[in-house]
């Protein structure tokens, strides 16, 4: 599909979706509340967007922004979601059991920026110790080992 194929769909799917054209691929900002209803339909969809291939989040200091890389393996076009999350108590719908790659990016998210994943399987730490305070990579995590402050 070209972008504006996908733009009509993409509105057609959720009316209230806010779409930026100027990257190379859609950009497709959807309401946390939202946002698993989307998911489930662009995957099931003739969009067919099997793929999550990145997932990830980024911290704006004032909140958090969860952004997903999603890919049709059948007709070759991809598509970014973001999500804007409150950052005192960031939550977002699991999409795991939509698109089975992103469980580890899910807990990966969570232990480095602390996006609790509603009704995730498994939401556990990967890397860090049960007992470590805080979020690495958040901008307001203070490194007393490394003195690094953003």
């Amino acid at each position: 599909m070209t972008k504006e194929e996908l733009k009509i769909k993409i509105t057609e799917i959720h009316p209230e979706a806010i779409i930026d054209e100027s990257g190379e691929w859609l950009n497709v900002s959807v309401e946390a509340a939202a946002f698993r209803s989307f998911a489930e339909q662009v995957r099931m969809d003739e969009l067919d967007l099997d793929y999550v291939f990145c997932l990830t989040c980024v911290d704006w200091k004032t909140h958090l922004t969860m952004v997903y890389h999603l890919s049709s393996t059948t007709h070759r076009h991809n598509i970014v979601i973001k999500v804007k999350l409150d950052r005192n108590k960031p939550e977002i719908e699991t999409i795991c059991d939509i698109w089975r790659t992103a469980e580890l990016h899910e807990r990966e998210v969570f232990e480095m920026y602390g996006v609790v994943f509603l009704h995730h399987p498994d939401l556990r730490l990967l890397i860090l110790p049960d007992d470590f305070v805080g979020y690495p990579m958040r901008k307001d995590f203070e490194d007393p080992i490394n003195m690094i402050k953003l």
